[in-house]
């Protein structure tokens, strides 16, 4: 069945909050993300990545024609390139980056495998979905860097750098919607390697991603519950809604995949997403990261909260999955 939910979306949600909310910090808004955004283009024949499990590259060597398949239907968590994903509402991408372990200097991404498209070819695609949504700031949070060496990094952020150039938004600057629109700033860099980070002004430090690593929704919720009620940090952080498989779990469900496992746990996690609110407060949600961002009403549920900082109650809790 096709995803309505692609047509249309939420391209400029953020220049048409209300006027209440343009002076509040980014880290005090609700902004949707996407879990491994980059996993939809997964390369089926490239090398399997280093941090997988030894007995899994041993299988994979003996009968790749099995383990491919099924690290696929596994390992893919979107289906849309990223300027679908910012078209339907997405503002922070979760970007995992990896070098392959031989042939070129080239970087990709890495979830299982590696992904067809390079980071290069990723961001400039984004760079031209900017321009045309001049009002709209992305948060790119960039992790795990298999294999990556100190060479690889400083090219990496010279690229970002030159590539944004004055879309960034640097974490001495003051981090509004009003504010990034006066300045024309439209980029939040995150980098999970604090040495990097230190030599760059441009970037900021990694974000705190919460996770269940569980295939359970019910353990997932009350995970994230406990999370909440001890407290959020203070600047970005992320609630992860993601399920994660297990090798025993992939035994007992042969012909599931990542997609079905999201479905099925689809509705209560949207519902618990729906029941949340954002702001300063000590259990005030930021960021909330899903798979498939495309197969459900994700983006509306989580955009719509910011309206319980200004007091209204829009109704997140109808229509939470538009096709299954």
């Amino acid at each position: 069945m096709e995803d309505t939910s692609l047509v249309g979306g939420h391209a400029d949600w953020m220049s048409l909050l209300p006027e209440e909310l343009l002076d509040v910090p980014l880290w005090n808004l609700a902004i949707p993300g996407s879990h491994d955004s980059m996993a939809f283009c997964l390369d089926i024949s490239s090398p399997i990545v280093r941090s997988e499990p030894f007995l899994l590259r041993l299988v994979d060597r003996l009968f790749p024609c099995w383990t491919r398949p099924c690290i696929y239907r596994w390992s893919a968590t979107q289906q849309s390139i990223l300027r679908d994903q910012c078209d339907l509402g997405i503002r922070f991408l979760d970007l995992r980056i990896a070098k392959k372990p031989a042939g070129s200097s080239k970087l990709f991404f890495a979830h299982g495998i590696y992904t067809l498209m390079t980071v290069k070819e990723a961001l400039g695609e984004l760079d031209t979905w900017l321009d045309a949504h001049p009002k709209e700031v992305v948060i790119l949070s960039c992790s795990h860097f298999q294999s990556l060496t100190d060479e690889d990094h400083r090219h990496l952020v010279e690229f970002m750098i030159s590539l944004f150039g004055r879309k960034l938004l640097s974490p001495q600057d003051v981090s509004t919607l009003h504010s990034c629109w006066s300045k024309g700033q439209q980029v939040i860099v995150a980098y999970d390697n604090q040495q990097v980070v230190q030599q760059h002004p441009e970037l900021w430090s990694g974000i705190p991603y919460w996770y269940a690593d569980s295939p359970d929704p019910k353990t997932v919720i009350d995970y994230l519950d406990a999370k909440i009620h001890q407290g959020r940090p203070d600047g970005f952080y992320v609630c992860g809604l993601n399920l994660t498989e297990n090798a025993f779990y992939i035994f007992l469900h042969p012909l599931q995949s990542l997609r079905t496992m999201t479905m099925k746990a689809l509705l209560p996690l949207l519902k618990w997403t729906a029941e949340q609110r954002p702001g300063p407060e000590g259990e005030g949600v930021n960021i909330v990261c899903c798979d498939f961002v495309g197969i459900s009403r994700f983006c509306s549920v989580v955009i719509n909260l910011n309206h319980k900082l200004v007091g209204g109650r829009r109704g997140t809790n109808d229509h939470l999955c538009s096709s299954h």
